[in-house]
């Protein structure tokens, strides 16, 4: 049973994920759908200031992750655009991270669906009928 959320600005879609932290516990795996602008990152820096992250939170574009581990629970995030099979995959460390208790966000998880458990938390992001609007489809948790 999921939800969607409206947000018409940056700061409404960092609002969104500061709420989104809220309900997490530790060990969810956050997975992020949606293309080039949709919000995937500003949704994560809402996500880490809802978990008391104070680094500055970024795109890890050419890192393929950032670590975030100073917070309420620690979070690592993953930029998946330029991975393309398991040895990709594989190469990134997803794997190690899984069983670390931490909050994984996933950003273009679509390149690695298989990969991904099924108890995740699924957040496709969309255009709205306005220039601004991001539709949030979410799937896997509850606020």
């Amino acid at each position: 049973m999921g939800f969607t959320f409206y947000s018409n600005s940056a700061q409404e879609t960092e609002a969104f994920g500061e709420k989104v932290a809220q309900a997490l516990k530790g060990g969810e795996v956050i997975a992020l759908y949606g293309g080039m602008g949709m919000g995937k990152t500003a949704f994560t820096r809402g996500l880490a200031a809802g978990l008391g992250i104070r680094d500055g939170v970024s795109s890890p574009t050419f890192a393929l992750v950032h670590e975030y581990p100073h917070g309420r629970l620690p979070m690592y995030h993953f930029d998946m655009y330029r991975v393309e099979g398991w040895d990709d995959l594989d190469s990134t460390g997803f794997f190690d991270y899984l069983d670390t208790g931490a909050v994984l966000v996933i950003e273009w998880s679509e390149n690695i669906d298989g990969a991904l458990p099924e108890d995740k938390i699924s957040i496709t992001i969309a255009c709205g009928s306005q220039e601004h609007e991001r539709v949030f489809h979410v799937e896997g948790v509850q606020v």
